[in-house]
C-alpha cells in the first residue's frame, strides 16, 4: 500500500478519490491547494473559504488528517502570469492544463514527496493504467466528463506519481457512491470557473491586469465594421461582445484573426468559407510526449480542444522544434496558444501548444 496526499478540492469528485483510496487500504491525508484568494477584489465568486470548510469536512468525515497548503505565490508566477502574458500576445492560454502541470503535479507533488507521501491523488476523470513495466494514461470511462486533456502537457515523470482512482467511474456512478457514504459534500454542484479562481468572466479578470487598448473590427476586405477594446478580450470564433448586426440572412459576425501590429480584430461571418474561421493545417510547438515522442510523419488522433471529439489528423515533425498537424477535416477557430492532444486511441500521447495557421503540403 501506498501513503498518498490527496488533492482536496471541496468538490465531491476529490471526495469520491480519497474515499477510495482509503477503502484500498491506502495511508493518504488530505490536502487543500489555497492557490487564490481574490485580493485584487475582482469581481468574481472565489469560494476558497466554502471549499476549505467541504475539504475538511470530508476529511473528518474519513478520519484522515487534513491541512492547507499555501501555494499563492507559485500560483500567480506559475498560472496567474502565464495567463496574463498569453493574453497579452494575442493567444488563447489555457491555465487549467498549466495548473495541473505546475500546480498540482508540480508543487504540491513536490511538498508531498518531501513530506513522506509516494505521490498526489486527484479526482480527474482519466486513468492511469499499467502497461509493460511502466504505465499509460487514458481517457476516462465517463466521456461526457473525460478530462485526460487537461494532462498533456503534464510531463511523464510527474504523473508517475500521480494516482487517478476515479478515472473509471461516469459522474453519476461517482454521486451516488458519495450518497451511499454519507460524505458530506455529495450533493455540491461542480465548480465552473478558472481553475482555483472561481466563477469569474474571463473579460473582467484580464481587465484588472491588461488595461483596454480600442482598435478597429475590419472583415476581409479591411472595412471597418466597429471598435474592439482591446485584443486581448477576444478569442477565434467568439461570436459576442463586438455589437455588430447580422445580415439579412440572420448569420452573425464571428472573430477570425488578430492584427496585433494595427491593433485590429479580423470578423467574418459564421459560416463555412468565411476567410479564416476553419483551418485545415496548423503548426504545433512547445511538446510534451507522455509516450515515446513521434520522430517521423504519421497518422494519429488529435483533440484540439476539450469538448471537441478526437480527430484524425497527420504529423508531419519540421525544423526548429514545429510540426504540421492536417486535419482529416478543416476545424473550426483553432486559436494560437490552445493545447492540441495527441492520441492513440483512448490512450494519451502527449501534446503541443498551437502557433499559427499553416499551408498543407
Amino acid at each position: 500500500m501506498s501513503k498518498i496526499l490527496v488533492a482536496m478540492s471541496g468538490g465531491v469528485d476529490s471526495a469520491v478519490a480519497a474515499l477510495l483510496l482509503k477503502q484500498q487500504g491506502h495511508d493518504i491525508a488530505g490536502a487543500y491547494m489555497k492557490n487564490w484568494i481574490n485580493e485584487e477584489k475582482i469581481e468574481a465568486h472565489c469560494p476558497w473559504e466554502e471549499d476549505i470548510v467541504c475539504a475538511r469536512a470530508v476529511c473528518e468525515k474519513l478520519g484522515i488528517d487534513f491541512t492547507v497548503c499555501n501555494f499563492i505565490r507559485d500560483y500567480r508566477e506559475r498560472v496567474v502570469e502565464y495567463l496574463i502574458d498569453g493574453y497579452k500576445r494575442g493567444i488563447t492560454p489555457n491555465p487549467d492544463v498549466m495548473c495541473n502541470r505546475e500546480m498540482k503535479f508540480g508543487v504540491l507533488l513536490d511538498h508531498a514527496r518531501k513530506n513522506g507521501f509516494e505521490g498526489v491523488a486527484t479526482g480527474h476523470y482519466a486513468r492511469k493504467l499499467p502497461q509493460g513495466a511502466g504505465f499509460g494514461l487514458f481517457e476516462g470511462a465517463d466521456k461526457n466528463k473525460d478530462q485526460s486533456y487537461f494532462l498533456a502537457m503534464t510531463r511523464r515523470e510527474q504523473l508517475a506519481g500521480a494516482f487517478l482512482p476515479v478515472g473509471h467511474l461516469t459522474k453519476p456512478e461517482l454521486r451516488e457512491l458519495a450518497a451511499r457514504e454519507g460524505l458530506p459534500n455529495a450533493g455540491r454542484k461542480d465548480s465552473q470557473g478558472i481553475c482555483f479562481i472561481g466563477e469569474v468572466k474571463i473579460g473582467d479578470f484580464l481587465r484588472h491586469y491588461i488595461p483596454d487598448a480600442p482598435g478597429e473590427i475590419v472583415d476581409a476586405a479591411g472595412k471597418v465594421l466597429g471598435e474592439h477594446r482591446g485584443l486581448h478580450l477576444y478569442t477565434l470564433g467568439q461570436r459576442h461582445g463586438m455589437h455588430l448586426p447580422s445580415n439579412t440572412d440572420n448569420e452573425h459576425y464571428v472573430v477570425v484573426g488578430k492584427d496585433i501590429e494595427k491593433n485590429r480584430l479580423l470578423v467574418a461571418f459564421d459560416k463555412a468559407g468565411s476567410p479564416g474561421l476553419f483551418q485545415r493545417a496548423m503548426l504545433v510547438g512547445s511538446f510534451n510526449w507522455i509516450e515515446a515522442p513521434i520522430a517521423n510523419a504519421c497518422e494519429v488522433e488529435v483533440r484540439p480542444r476539450y469538448r471537441d471529439p478526437r480527430v484524425k489528423a497527420r504529423f508531419e515533425p519540421l525544423d526548429a522544434g514545429l510540426a504540421r498537424v492536417t486535419f482529416a477535416t478543416p476545424q473550426r477557430a483553432i486559436a494560437p496558444g490552445q493545447i492540441c492532444a495527441f492520441h492513440e486511441g483512448e490512450k494519451l500521447l502527449g501534446g503541443g501548444v498551437f502557433v499559427s495557421p499553416c499551408a498543407e503540403e
